[in-house]
């Protein structure tokens, strides 16, 4: 939690009971939320908070680099509380998302960097399938 404090005071950026209610959830959780999924989880402890004040938090967040946006398709975001660049996997049928270990993927900048003109310096990576409880 320290980590949050000393980024929003470089920032010169208040933390906000909010701010720091959506953060502890994402840090709490292996799973993947929308905006709407993270306002029912902290609905009880938090409620007068708006749906409204979960998107600017998150939006906060994103902005300062403590939290990660995923676009997985859905017409709607995700977010992960785990910032390192690592690949996603998600179910077409449930739509749940998972992380997958980096290990595989640890080159694939050097190696997509060695096959284009680019200086890569970050990627996204998305995989579909469908998951164990589903098949």
């Amino acid at each position: 939690m320290e980590n949050i404090t000393t980024i929003f005071k470089e920032k010169k950026l208040k933390l906000t009971p909010q701010r720091l209610a959506v953060y502890k959830y994402l840090m709490s959780t292996k799973e993947h939320p929308s905006a709407e999924v993270i306002y029912k989880a902290i609905q009880p402890e938090y409620p007068t908070m708006s749906l409204a004040t979960v998107y600017k938090a998150l939006k906060t967040l994103v902005e300062v680099g403590l939290v990660k946006e995923l676009n997985v398709g859905e017409g709607n975001f995700r977010y992960d509380g785990k910032c390192e660049t690592h690949p996603h996997i998600q179910c077409i049928k449930c739509s749940r998302v998972d992380d997958l270990s980096n290990e595989v993927f640890k080159d694939i900048n050097t190696d997509a960097q060695k096959v284009s003109d680019y200086k890569v310096l970050s990627n996204q990576l998305y995989f579909y399938g469908i998951c164990k409880d589903c098949q």
